[in-house]
């Protein structure tokens, strides 16, 4: 059985309060974009005593023990001892560490491979609590669909928004930006318009409109990032912006544009 991970991107990122528990409390609209990994489980055709777990692609950093996957797995089995040991392979293309949210959206889809392949019978909203468990982006990806999002990103409320008259440049300079960094560098603020309202507007309105708070300390400390957003406006972008905590930046561009994106050879650059 095999799914394909798609990523996201944030259509701005407000931090709203830090919380007492120590995360954030923040409002963002999240938008898939069909930019995919792909995660299959199978049945060892002989009995073995562990799970199995290959990967492919983009190298995925840290230890097998530490994989997102790995995780959802065993975060199942403490509640369905049914679950046997399987066999997964993940092949990466989405980048890592990057705020496209490619290893929320692999958990989130083992979790939802493995309800399918040992018909656990979970509901959407019993995913999501298990998700959760997994990153606070991962509650998204069990849904699927732009969604207005608030708490630490897994309240959600679906929002009518059609994107699909327009195509998306993503650009990833190959930088990895530490999340916990970036949220020390953001001051906390609530008292700005609501996204919610602000994506009801004309993308061509959002310029000057949608901010995403991490934006700027981390275009500051990383300057090819406001590079790569200046050059999108200059290709004729309708909107462009950094997604998540970095280090991606998209452009928003009307079909109509033929894109030329002369960036460096090492950047990771995929037209969608």
């Amino acid at each position: 059985m095999i799914l394909f991970p798609n990523c996201k991107i944030n259509l701005g990122l407000h931090i709203l309060r830090k919380r007492e528990d120590g995360f954030h409390d923040l409002e963002t609209v999240f938008y898939p974009l069909p930019l995919m990994d792909a995660l299959e489980i199978i049945l060892p055709p002989s009995p073995v005593s562990d799970l199995a777990f290959t990967a492919s692609g983009l190298k995925v950093e840290g230890t097998i023990s530490d994989n997102i996957c790995i995780k959802a797995y065993h975060l199942l089995k403490n509640d369905f001892p049914q679950l046997t040991p399987i066999a997964m392979h993940l092949h990466k293309t989405i980048p890592m560490g990057a705020g496209l949210g490619g290893g929320s959206a692999d958990g989130a889809f083992a979790l939802v491979l493995l309800n399918k392949k040992f018909n656990l019978g979970l509901a959407k909203e019993q995913l999501i609590q298990y998700a959760l468990q997994l990153g606070s982006d991962c509650p998204f990806f069990i849904n699927n669909t732009p969604c207005f999002a608030t708490g630490r990103g897994e309240v959600m409320k679906p929002i009518e928004l059609d994107l699909s008259g327009y195509q998306f440049a993503v650009v990833n300079p190959g930088i990895h930006v530490n999340t916990g960094w970036a949220f020390s560098q953001v001051s906390p603020s609530a008292n700005r318009p609501s996204l919610r309202d602000m994506i009801r507007r004309p993308v061509e309105e959002w310029k000057d409109r949608l901010v995403n708070d991490f934006e700027a300390p981390v275009g500051r400390q990383h300057p090819e990032i406001p590079a790569i957003k200046k050059m999108l406006y200059e290709q004729g972008a309708s909107y462009a912006a950094m997604t998540g905590s970095g280090s991606t930046v998209y452009g928003i561009f009307p079909r109509t544009v033929t894109l030329h994106l002369p960036f460096p050879a090492h950047y990771f650059v995929k037209i969608i």
